[in-house]
Order: structure tokens, then C-alpha cells, then sequence
């Protein structure tokens, strides 16, 4: 048996080759809340790629999250998507929140259809960000939605469950939205380590 070799002196002695990740570049998509961003890799939401949103009930403030992101995009011509929302998204909320009205555009569908359709919205690269509401999603059905993403050079982000949480995701980035305090857990993140603590967030519910 060879003798055991504590891995700092083979370090030391260069006897080992040490790897180190390539830093992706920052992100031209702010999410729009500052402490949000000093916490992620890239400074924003990760590009061309899935995001979840794992929140523990409707009607919390959740939408409050991307709106800043939402009307970014919209104000510049960029069509928004919405793939079957649980509630009719109220015009007067979001045109408070800065989205043109006209650059969004409801798709109503249930079950497998509504993954269908967030998956070539996606894909179809007409859309700066898709948001959709996937019910019983598992992983080849994210996955696909992460590939779909990836195609179409778009954002997507996907409102789930926090029980979702005790599942792995290919999702680029996992994000759990709390009330109680109101803040965000970073649980995913592509490029780099999650935060270790979570990030207060007092619009939910405001």
C-alpha cells in the first residue's frame, strides 16, 4: 500500500495539477435588484438559460421579482411571454411596474401543452424572456426547456413549488423565494458557489 500524502504538499510540490474554472462573463441581463446581482457569478441572470422560482405559494409578490427584468426588455421592443399563468395577469400592475403592454403576450395552456408551447417560445428565439408556470415538471421536461433556452439565445424563467427545492434541476440557476422573513435563497448557480446566506427581499407582499 503507498503511503498516504496530505494533499496540500502535493500541491506544494506541484506533483498535481490543479484545475481552475473559467470565469463566464458578465451578464447583460441585471435582474434589476442590486443585492440580487452582488450575488450572483455573472452579476445578473444567467443568459440564454432556464431559471426557477421556487416559491412557497401564489399571489406573494413573486412577480415582483422580474418586472424590473420584464420592463427592461419590453421598453426595448423585446416580446415577453407568459405560458400559462394561474391567475389573469392585471394590466394595471404591470404597466405600473413599467412593462409595455404591447410587447406582452398571454398563452393560455394546461398540462403538457403548456410546456409545449414555453418550449418553442423558447426555441423560436422571437421572445427576450419567457416566463411560464410548469405543473408537474420533471427533469426531461426542464431539461428541454433549459435546451429550449440555450437555441433561442432567450431567458427563461419557470415559477414551481418550493418542494421542488428537494429535486436536483438542470435549471442554471435555483432560486427559493421565502416570506417568512421575506428574502431569497440562492440554492443553484451557474459559474461560481451559491451564497452562503440568504438575500433580504421585502417586496414580497408589499
Amino acid at each position: 500500500m503507498g503511503a498516504v500524502v496530505a494533499i496540500d504538499t502535493l500541491l506544494l510540490e506541484r506533483r498535481i495539477w490543479k484545475g481552475r474554472p473559467t470565469a463566464l462573463p458578465p451578464s447583460t441581463q441585471p435582474s434589476g435588484h442590486p443585492s440580487l446581482d452582488a450575488a450572483l457569478p455573472t452579476g445578473g441572470w444567467p443568459e440564454a438559460a432556464l431559471t426557477e422560482l421556487l416559491i412557497p405559494a401564489d399571489g406573494i409578490g413573486e412577480l415582483r421579482l422580474l418586472w424590473p427584468s420584464l420592463a427592461r426588455l419590453s421598453q426595448a421592443g423585446e416580446r415577453v411571454a407568459l405560458v400559462a399563468p394561474p391567475y389573469i395577469p392585471y394590466p394595471p400592475a404591470w404597466r405600473a411596474a413599467g412593462v409595455d403592454l404591447q410587447q406582452l403576450q398571454v398563452i393560455k395552456a394546461q398540462g403538457r401543452d403548456a410546456l409545449w408551447a414555453a418550449e418553442q417560445c423558447l426555441r423560436s428565439g422571437s421572445c427576450g424572456a419567457v416566463v411560464c408556470w410548469p405543473q408537474q415538471a420533471d427533469d426531461r421536461a426542464l431539461r428541454r426547456l433549459q435546451v429550449a433556452a440555450e437555441s433561442g439565445q432567450t431567458l427563461a424563467f419557470a415559477y414551481r413549488p418550493l418542494k421542488a427545492s428537494l429535486n436536483a434541476s438542470p435549471a442554471a440557476l435555483r432560486i427559493a423565494l421565502d416570506l417568512h422573513p421575506p428574502q431569497l435563497r440562492v440554492l443553484k448557480c451557474r459559474g461560481g458557489m451559491a451564497p452562503p446566506r440568504p438575500i433580504p427581499f421585502t417586496a414580497f407582499a408589499a
